[in-house]
C-alpha cells in the first residue's frame, strides 16, 4: 500500500526588470520541501503548475510505501 501527499507552494508575480525572480525566490523553497519529505522516505512521483492572475501555483505529487 502506498502513502499519498501533495504539496502546494504559491508565488506571485511583482513588476521587476527581473524576468526570474520567481525562479529564484522559489528555487530554495522547493528544494527544502523536497529535502523534507525525502527525510521522511517520499519519492517525488510528479510536479505540475498552473498561473492565476498574478500568482503561479506549483504542486508536488509525493508517494511512499507503508
Amino acid at each position: 500500500m502506498k502513502d499519498y501527499k501533495v504539496e502546494s507552494l504559491i508565488y506571485y508575480s511583482k513588476l521587476t526588470l527581473d524576468s526570474e525572480h520567481i525562479v529564484k525566490k522559489s528555487k530554495e523553497e522547493i528544494q527544502q520541501k523536497l529535502d523534507e519529505y525525502a527525510a521522511n522516505g517520499y519519492n517525488l512521483t510528479s510536479t505540475t503548475s498552473t498561473s492565476f492572475g498574478t500568482a503561479i501555483y506549483i504542486y508536488l505529487f509525493f508517494e511512499k510505501e507503508v
